[in-house]
């Protein structure tokens, strides 16, 4: 679990604590219930990285709700519901060069109108072939979008770089000449997945 999740954990825990010392087990077995399902949500797996230089992976959990063909380059995005493990992890191996939050709304994260006025962070990673940009973005219920790099750091492919609390989405922005190898519908995995290929 990252620790992040310690405080939502240990809360609803001591409550329920303290609710059964006073046999009140109702309140008790729903604050269990409660710190159980946050350590749950906090859970941080291990991943099977992949290590093919020409490969995009996916930088989050949960499924393709938009692959779009922009002027500026291919877009992938991935809906992270409150079931979903919610670390974000690096696409690419490279340099982070730019890092830009966005203090937004926080309209559906599915809506395409999210990734536009949403509270959302970008991280701009410069490769040995090309660049990516990767976008967490807050959804309706998501409270805090949390990114531990910062602009000069080095990442790894697959390698975690931050979470965002509670259902979210993560957008990808690819180069035109990528070829992308997932649809919208599609299940990702999170530094597993892989969501687009060098030709």
């Amino acid at each position: 679990m990252v620790k992040e999740g310690f405080p939502f954990v240990i809360v609803p825990a001591i409550l329920a604590l303290i609710f059964g010392s006073l046999q009140l087990w109702i309140l008790a077995a729903a604050f269990v219930v409660l710190a159980l399902f946050m350590a749950y949500f906090f859970r941080d797996p291990a991943r099977k990285i992949p290590s093919d230089e020409n490969i995009i992976v996916s930088a989050a959990d949960g499924r393709v709700t938009r692959v779009d063909d922009l002027e500026n380059g291919k877009l992938v995005s991935v809906f992270l519901s409150p079931l979903d493990v919610h670390i974000n992890r690096a696409p690419i191996a490279g340099k982070i060069t730019k890092v830009d939050y966005i203090k937004g709304k926080k309209i559906p994260a599915t809506s395409d109108q999210a990734s536009l006025v949403n509270e959302r962070n970008s991280i701009t990673i410069t490769g040995e072939k090309l660049t990516v940009v990767c976008t967490q973005i807050a959804g309706i219920v998501a409270r805090r979008i949390v990114c531990w790099n910062k602009e000069g750091d080095d990442l790894t492919i697959g390698q975690k770089y931050g979470l965002i609390k509670f259902s979210s989405r993560t957008d990808l922005l690819m180069p035109k000449e990528v070829e992308i190898r997932v649809s919208v519908g599609d299940r990702v995995v999170g530094g597993e997945t892989i969501i687009a290929r060098l030709p």
